[in-house]
């Protein structure tokens, strides 16, 4: 199955939110460049948990969620105590792949847009120490169903 989006129009998110603590910045005071990777994994995890919580037990009868790639552009520094919220979009479903894009934003009187993302990850099984490619799980299908819906505005 094939789902790409519609260009254009404002779709649904998944919100994930954090205060920026001493151990995620560098010597400069600035954010570490690997954790907005951290992050992308964090709102995926938090994601499943609130909507496809059954998707925990597919993972521990072989189930695999394997990062295909994963990508992030940087536009602002983030620093210590500065909110973030990341944005998680569902991009596109293709076969067994899924699309996910990422908006990183600072909180504050006037939000700001700090980087942008994107991570594709691959259905797989584990079979014999060899991983086949797997439907995505139904249960996960129907939490991203939500997702794939317009909505007026943000």
């Amino acid at each position: 199955m094939h789902l790409p989006l519609l260009p254009g129009i404002a779709m649904k998110f998944y919100e994930y939110k954090q205060v920026i603590g001493f151990e995620e910045t560098n010597l400069t005071g600035n954010v570490y460049f690997t954790n907005y990777f951290h992050w992308q994994g964090r709102a995926r995890e938090h994601f499943l948990r609130e909507n496809a919580p059954e998707i925990l037990e597919q993972l521990e009868e072989g189930l695999a969620l394997i990062t295909l790639h994963c990508s992030c552009t940087f536009l602002d520094e983030v620093k210590v105590f500065d909110e973030v919220t990341v944005r998680m979009f569902l991009e596109e479903i293709q076969q067994n792949r899924i699309t996910m894009r990422f908006e990183y934003w600072r909180g504050g009187v006037q939000p700001m847009l700090v980087a942008r993302g994107e991570q594709q990850i691959a259905c797989m099984r584990r079979d014999d120490g060899r991983l086949t490619p797997s439907p995505v799980p139904e249960c996960l299908r129907r939490a991203l169903a939500g997702f794939l819906e317009p909505v007026a505005s943000h």
